[in-house]
């Protein structure tokens, strides 16, 4: 039992890492499902729900009033969430015909504000930001260029890090999100991507779904819908948003534990996902978001049955190996508790124990049915 313990263990990695990147890749090559572009300006309303964002509205609206868009065709819709803080009258300050500002007097969570936000726009396409992100002038027209194709029905920008502190979780996360962008980019060619960048996406209006009161990540589960409705969500690099990665292992990893418990609630709210055999989407989502969030128990179990076989020298080995990694992981937490440099490899080893220490809170965060989606000050 511990061999086959450590094998399964061993084979589960492999293929959630490698061999999954490397069949989609040639998925992608062999049968690549091109988007036909073409000039289009449909008329469009950018969404925008948050809460307590006093520090970053002000810059956010001045970012989205200089779009290189028709400013007949655009109209800005804000919802501030029972803001407690200065937001509201930072909004109520700026004199626009295209911005819309609604306040709610008390936090209803952000998939309530977003539906309310949605049952009112005009526009055809839905833009969906968050406060923070600084977004290209040209990226509207970028999303936009890819609705002339009728079987496209979502449309996810790209995300780049502007700078990097160095400490060990940025730079963790900036080689983590190139893998991540990568997989995105693959799975686009192939058929559909699985979630967007949540900073910046696109969805046709008569196919956002409605979303449950308690969801965790909008992101992924629209573009989901989307696509179980016969719909293509793609990947569109030059529709590019803007962010500095200068979180703290602590906040990046509570941000996570939401985004990954959403995972799970994927399987709860869209049964068509359910059976990784039933469709090729189906068998991505398994393939790229389920599988990741039992990784944390393979992990367990591979250096469990490592040691205990250790009398042998390749599981000796083994077991050293990992031991040599997880010091590598303590060494980039270090530095990130000190906001100080860090090689890259001990970065990406701490990422790597963050993310998966996350998927393993995520499940008990998930089974908890927590009602509500509520923003804490790092959650965007």
């Amino acid at each position: 039992m511990t061999t086959a313990g450590f094998w399964i263990s061993l084979l589960a990695l492999v293929y959630v890492y490698l061999f999954y990147p490397v069949l989609l890749i040639l998925r992608a090559r062999l049968c690549a499902q091109p988007v036909r572009k073409a000039l289009y300006e449909p008329e469009v309303s950018v969404i925008l729900s948050l809460y307590n964002e006093e520090k970053t509205i002000a810059r956010k609206i001045e970012n989205l009033l200089e779009l290189d868009y028709p400013a007949e065709k655009l109209e800005i819709l804000i919802g501030s969430d029972g803001s407690t803080d200065s937001t509201d009258a930072i909004l109520e300050s700026f004199r626009d015909a295209r911005l819309r500002f609604r306040r709610f007097a008390q936090n209803r969570g952000k998939p309530q504000v977003l539906n309310s936000l949605i049952s009112e726009a005009r526009g055809s396409i839905l833009v969906f930001t968050d406060a923070r992100q600084r977004i290209d002038p040209a990226a509207l027209r970028r999303l936009a260029e890819n609705f002339a194709d009728p079987y496209v029905g979502c449309v996810s920008g790209e995300l780049f890090f502007e700078d990097e502190p160095g400490s060990g979780v940025a730079r963790g996360m900036g080689l983590y999100w190139n893998y991540e962008k990568l997989l995105r980019k693959k799975e686009s060619q192939a058929g559909s991507m699985l979630g967007a960048t949540g900073a910046l996406y696109a969805v046709r209006s008569e196919r956002v779904p409605e979303m449950p009161g308690n969801i965790l990540a909008d992101d992924l589960f629209i573009p989901l819908a989307v696509s179980l409705k016969g719909y293509r969500s793609i990947f569109e690099e030059e529709a590019r948003a803007y962010d500095a990665v200068s979180l703290r292992g602590s906040q990046e990893f509570t941000r996570k534990v939401r985004t990954l418990a959403g995972n799970y609630q994927i399987l709860e709210f869209l049964p068509g996902l359910r059976n990784p055999f039933q469709s090729f989407l189906a068998w991505q989502f398994w393939s790229h978001k389920v599988l990741r969030l039992f990784v944390p128990f393979f992990l367990i179990v591979l250096f469990a049955a490592s040691c205990l076989l250790a009398q042998s020298p390749f599981y000796r080995g083994a077991m050293g190996s990992q031991m040599i990694f997880y010091a590598l992981a303590v060494w980039g937490w270090r530095c990130d508790r000190a906001r100080t440099k860090c090689p890259s490899f001990c970065s990406l080893a701490f990422t790597f124990c963050l993310l998966n220490a996350a998927a393993a809170f995520a499940l008990p965060r998930f089974l908890r049915k927590e009602k509500t989606a509520r923003w804490r000050k790092a959650y965007d």
